[in-house]
This record gives C-alpha cells, sequence and structure tokens, in this order.
C-alpha cells in the first residue's frame, strides 16, 4: 500500500501576527441589506462569560459548579457625531423595535447580534469632537462567523 504524505497546513486557517481594528464596520439591517453606521470610534468586548450554578452537596469535597446561563452585556459604542449619522440612529431609536446588527472585522470575521437601540450624547468639552454612544441592549447572540 503506497503511502500519501500530507502536509496539513495546507487545509489550515490563514496566520498572522496580528489584526489592525482599521476597517472594522458596525452594520444594522435594512429592508435585507446590511447598511454600515458612520464615524464608529471604539466597539466593546463582545460576548460574556457563563453564570455558575453551584452543585455542591452534602457528600462533596470541595464547592462544585457547572456553567450556567450567559449574561448579554448591553453593548455601547462610541460615535462620532456627524449629523446624518445620528439622525440614522435616531430613526431607528423612535422604532422602539430590536433590529438585527453586524461587526464586520477587517479579516471578514462576522459578530451578529439583535437587540433594541437607544443612545446618549457625550459631555461637550472645549476643543473636542461632540460625540454619542450607541447602546443595544441584546437579546440574541452574538453569533460569530469566521470569514469564508
Amino acid at each position: 500500500m503506497k503511502e500519501l504524505k500530507t502536509d496539513l497546513q495546507l487545509f489550515a486557517a490563514e496566520q498572522f501576527d496580528g489584526l489592525l481594528s482599521k476597517g472594522t464596520v458596525l452594520s444594522y439591517e435594512k429592508a435585507g441589506a446590511e447598511t454600515a453606521i458612520a464615524a464608529v470610534k471604539s466597539i466593546p468586548a463582545i460576548g460574556s462569560d457563563p453564570e455558575k450554578v453551584d452543585v455542591t452537596h452534602l457528600m462533596s469535597e470541595k464547592k462544585a459548579y457547572i456553567p450556567g446561563l450567559q449574561d448579554s452585556e448591553n453593548l455601547e459604542f462610541a460615535i462620532v457625531y456627524q449629523g446624518g449619522n445620528f439622525n440614522d440612529i435616531h430613526a431607528l431609536v423612535s422604532t422602539g423595535k430590536s433590529q438585527n446588527w453586524t461587526i464586520t472585522y477587517p479579516d471578514g470575521l462576522k459578530a451578529k447580534f439583535k437587540g433594541i437601540p437607544s443612545y446618549k450624547f457625550d459631555g461637550a468639552e472645549v476643543n473636542a469632537a461632540i460625540g454619542f454612544s450607541l447602546v443595544v441592549v441584546v437579546s440574541e447572540g452574538p453569533d460569530f462567523t469566521p470569514k469564508a
């Protein structure tokens, strides 16, 4: 029988030293298409830790736990106020409805989640850009999809 030699690295994902955040896009679903939000300055950490469920019993030597439900935190995105971008967010907030959101990273990785948006304005300072925060109360997700 002939032995085949295979280089498994040919099938591994592309490796790189790191990924610059430049080009990361926050978008929402509008009429079936993704609509980007302009001038996003920062995107929060995505995901959550599961809560601990205590399963310790009278015969246990030490406390014992199993993973419980995950509690998604509100996601707060910092945005530079540009007029039109605020009008878009204000229209979404005014509906009071949950929206489908996507964060697309420069390498194609996507994080999708669903949640109800709200906003708050930053304080104003001398010689500083006016900004606001988009706050999303997450009801589903986030679900991560690596680039294809």
